[in-house]
C-alpha cells in the first residue's frame, strides 16, 4: 500500500471515489436528493480545485497496485490554531475494515505532528456508523454542528477531536 500526495490529475478519481462511496454510507441516513446535492456541491471539479488552491486542502490517495482505494484531505493550522482539520475520508465499501483509513488518519497525524500541530479535528455525521471507528482511533466527541447548505439541507455532524 503507498499513500501518495494527489495532484490536480487525480482529482476525477477522488470524484470517482466519493461517488461510489456515498451511497453505501449515507444511502441509510440523507436522502437520495441531500446525497446528489452535495456530492454535486463537494465533488465537483472545480470544487475540488478551490478546495486545494484556495482553501489549502491537501489530499492524500491510498494506492494498491494501479487501484485507488480511498482518500482524506486535511487542512494544516485550521482556523489560525495548532491543529489539523480532516475535511474528508472516504474508502471504497470494498476497502473498508482492512486497515486503509487508519493508516490515512495516522499519516494526518505524522504531518500535524511534523508541523507542530496539537490536535487533529473532525466533523462527521451523527449517524454514521464511523463515528466509532473514530473513537478506535482516539478521537472523542467534543460537540454537536449543524450546517445550512442550502437547498433545505443541513449537515447534523459531531464535532470530534484527537490530542496528538
Amino acid at each position: 500500500m503507498e499513500l501518495i500526495t494527489a495532484s490536480k490529475v487525480h482529482l476525477p478519481e477522488i470524484k470517482r471515489i466519493a461517488y461510489e462511496t456515498w451511497p453505501a454510507t449515507f444511502g441509510a441516513i440523507l436522502s437520495e436528493k441531500q446525497i446528489a446535492y452535495m456530492l454535486d456541491w463537494m465533488y465537483s471539479i472545480p470544487s475540488l480545485t478551490s478546495q486545494i488552491d484556495e482553501k489549502g486542502h491537501v489530499f492524500i490517495l491510498a494506492q494498491e497496485g494501479d487501484e485507488y482505494l480511498g482518500y482524506v484531505s486535511y487542512e494544516l493550522n485550521y482556523s489560525g490554531l495548532p491543529k489539523t482539520k480532516i475535511h474528508k475520508i472516504y474508502l471504497l465499501p470494498a476497502s473498508q475494515g482492512k486497515g486503509v483509513g487508519a493508516l490515512l488518519i495516522d499519516r494526518v497525524g505524522e504531518i500535524a505532528t511534523e508541523n507542530q500541530n496539537k490536535a487533529l479535528l473532525l466533523n462527521v455525521n451523527r449517524y454514521n456508523k464511523a463515528v466509532g471507528f473514530y473513537e478506535k482511533m482516539g478521537f472523542n466527541i467534543v460537540g454537536n454542528e449543524t450546517i445550512d447548505i442550502g437547498d433545505g439541507f443541513l449537515m447534523e455532524d459531531f464535532m470530534m477531536e484527537k490530542p496528538l
